[in-house]
């Protein structure tokens, strides 16, 4: 198994953080983002989109990390990152998508490069972009774990949420977020970084990190 990432993309870190939590063996290629890699023949011919992660398992390519996590929680059903009931299992797709759909994207490189190439932002007016999606998304997310968390996000134990919460924490401090506000998340997040499935996946132990 292959996984075609880049340490820094929050997209790859949440699957890091998954085949960790499930204890699966696999190997890392670096896909350099800050150089065009993803852009490369050899990678679009595993990615036509030319985004990372990528999967490959056994000549297969499974790509976008939603795809690739719901695959892993069935392919490894123990542990368990999803909840063993429906209205649960919901919830916790209701997080992810908060995450995966309303906050990321619009904090991407992708876009990012377009604030600075097309309409000229400068650093302080990237990080007020940046700031202004990933805060309310926040205070939904500690409303929601308000009344679902039982020390994770949803329930007592980690699932597939906390693996797209704490690469967004990570992200929200390379754009200076105050996350002062947010002392429910960031206590997850201190339980994660103490879990080795979660601090294994951190960016600076990465292939690439600087």
């Amino acid at each position: 198994m292959i996984l075609h990432g880049y340490f820094r993309s929050s997209a790859a870190y949440r699957t890091r953080i998954a085949l960790n939590l499930k204890g699966v063996d696999y190997d890392q290629h670096d896909i350099d983002l800050r150089t065009g890699a993803q852009r490369s023949e050899a990678f679009l011919k595993l990615n036509p989109q030319g985004l990372v992660p990528a999967l490959e398992v056994d000549g297969t390519v499974i790509t976008q990390s939603t795809a690739i996590l719901e695959w892993l929680d069935e392919t490894y059903p123990e542990p368990a990152l999803m909840p063993a009931d429906a209205i649960g299992r919901a919830q916790v797709r209701g997080m992810i998508g908060l995450i995966a759909s309303d906050i990321h994207p619009l904090n991407n490189l992708r876009v990012l490069n377009a604030l600075r190439g097309t309409f000229g932002a400068d650093q302080d007016q990237i990080d007020a972009w940046a700031g202004g999606w990933m805060t309310p998304g926040f205070e939904a997310l500690t409303a929601l774990t308000a009344k679902q968390g039982k020390g994770w996000l949803h329930g007592a134990a980690p699932t597939l949420a906390d693996c797209y919460l704490i690469p967004q924490l990570y992200s929200a401090r390379r754009f200076n977020v105050d996350l002062r506000p947010f002392p429910e998340l960031t206590a997850i997040e201190d339980k994660a970084l103490a879990h080795p499935a979660f601090a294994n996946a951190h960016p600076d132990r990465q292939p690439g990190a600087d």
